[in-house]
């Protein structure tokens, strides 16, 4: 059986006296990370579960890691709960979940929403002892079939949705990972994202497969720039995987004209459009760092298209999302289902061994995105509709138009946000912008921040776009909001401006 499980042991094996896991919380080497694992799999066990769910309520660190891997030694599958979040939430979560455990600690016990699970607290199983033959009695009974985890997104109905993910589908994506970034025991991630976000399948076990280290970065030093930069400084951070927004805090700050991240020789960023202002900002200051553009959405682990900057941008330009992952074939079809020309706009559908499973206990939103492959038709095959708009440019490269349920159907024109948006970043004053449409006022608004005025940020636009793309009305705020991954948080603005 090929698992995350497999990879991990591995790199522990190699690398026991590494340290797996840092942060402010502590410093824990591979073979603490394996046993602290191993305990709370065994206490897990005991509980007569397998094949289940188990609900993590603990806040990112070591705890909740170790208990992540845990349930996996159990052969259970794990949802880690963001601990910030409402009641109404995490309740609904587990109501769709139905774990058969909840993993969680004294402290945060105290906050958990009542639930009929049974309660198993960290602090407890930690004090255990490890049953190796329990455990491999569980193995032995495990296939790469299983599930891993489940990843609850925000559906479009409000009610959230748990997209699954299997040991193979992730361990398929890790090992694609290790072969193109070869990260070693050398790498030290810097983690930015949150465990209940796809992106931090990338750096968490990008790590632990390799003997890195995967270094907890205080969530309050993302509100100080120089405080944050101490800290990758002084965890010896050589690689980010964070989401453009993260980046653009520095940016926004020109924070690395003051102190810059001393160690850092790769920076990888996905979950929203780039703007090329931050990334020249960047290889500005930090010129013989790689940088790579990824994309994909939750559904294929984390990304399936990649690209490496290779060449300088102007601001009015946008990133390529690049190319497909190995094992992971991607294509653009248009509206009447055949393959898309060349520049010629369609959806992106995904085929191979990092699709998710489906939705849990979501059948019709499982059969509506995971379909019968349109170009095959002598054999099943499973391909995933993304819902994101591409075309794949004379260069071979994948660009991403934005999202077909996000387009703005404006004076009869067909208009994706996300251009507004890059043509706004390009103007002097701007520093982060987001836009939203008023569907009562057939308005466009553009809200942003940085020192320009209304005056300057409309006669930039004006420049930029056409007249059908310029937005009705300007909203300047002294900070965007972020939503708990770290994305310009788009349904706060909404409303904040249209509600």
């Amino acid at each position: 059986m090929d698992s995350i499980l497999n990879l991990f042991e591995t790199a522990a094996a190699r690398f026991p006296d590494n340290t797996a896991v840092s942060g402010e919380g502590g410093e824990y080497s591979y073979i603490e990370l394996a046993d602290t694992a191993k305990m709370i799999g065994t206490a897990i066990c005991r509980h007569g579960c397998f094949r289940s769910a188990a609900a993590i309520f603990l806040p990112k660190s070591f705890a909740c890691i170790a208990s992540m891997l845990g349930v996996l030694y159990a052969g259970n599958y794990y949802t880690v709960l963001d601990t910030e979040s409402p009641s109404s939430r995490v309740r609904s979560i587990l109501e769709v979940l139905d774990p058969a455990v909840v993993i969680t600690s004294e402290e945060y016990r105290e906050v958990l929403p009542e639930t009929a699970a049974e309660i198993l607290l960290t602090d407890t199983m930690q004090e255990g002892t490890a049953d190796e033959a329990l455990l491999a009695s569980v193995r032995s009974r495990m296939t790469d079939a299983d599930l891993m985890y489940a990843l609850f997104t925000s559906g479009s109905t409000g009610k959230p949705k748990g997209a699954l993910l299997t040991h193979r589908a992730v361990s398929s994506y890790i090992n694609w990972v290790q072969q193109t970034f070869a990260f070693d025991a050398e790498t030290v991630f810097g983690s930015q994202t949150p465990l209940y976000f796809s992106m931090s399948v990338t750096d968490l076990f990008g790590a632990l497969t390799a003997g890195g280290t995967y270094v907890i970065l205080d969530k309050k030093a993302f509100s100080f720039p120089l405080m944050l930069l101490e800290q990758l400084n002084k965890y010896r951070v050589n690689t980010l995987y964070w989401v453009p927004s993260a980046l653009g805090i520095l940016c926004g700050w020109d924070a690395l004209s003051y102190a810059k991240p001393e160690y850092v020789t790769r920076i990888f960023f996905a979950g929203e459009s780039m703007p090329v202002k931050y990334l020249n900002y960047w290889r500005k200051h930090l010129p013989d760092t790689e940088y790579y553009n990824l994309f994909g959405p939750t559904e294929t682990t984390d990304i399936c298209l990649w690209y490496k900057v290779d060449r300088a941008f102007s601001e009015e330009e946008a990133i390529p999302a690049g190319i497909p992952c190995a094992n992971c074939d991607s294509f653009v079809l248009t509206e009447d289902g055949r393959r898309a020309e060349t520049g010629e706009c369609g959806e992106l559908y995904v085929r191979g061994s990092f699709l998710a499973s489906g939705y849990l206990k979501e059948p019709e939103k499982t059969a509506a995105s995971f379909v019968q492959n349109p170009l095959q038709k002598d054999y099943p095959e499973t391909v995933y509709r993304t819902g994101d708009l591409m075309k794949v440019g004379e260069d071979g490269n994948f660009h991403y138009l934005g999202r077909k349920d996000s387009q703005i159907k404006h004076m009869g024109y067909r208009i994706e946000p996300s251009e507004i948006e890059r043509a706004a970043m390009s103007i002097d004053g701007i520093n982060m912008c987001a836009v939203i449409y008023d569907n009562i006022r057939d308005t466009i608004i553009l809200i942003y921040q940085g020192d320009a005025g209304e005056k300057e940020a409309d006669t930039g636009i004006r420049t930029l776009v056409p007249e059908y793309m310029v937005p009705g009305r300007y909203e300047k705020l002294p900070v965007l909001p972020l939503n708990a991954n770290g994305k310009t948080d788009r349904k706060a603005l909404k409303k904040m401006f249209i509600d």
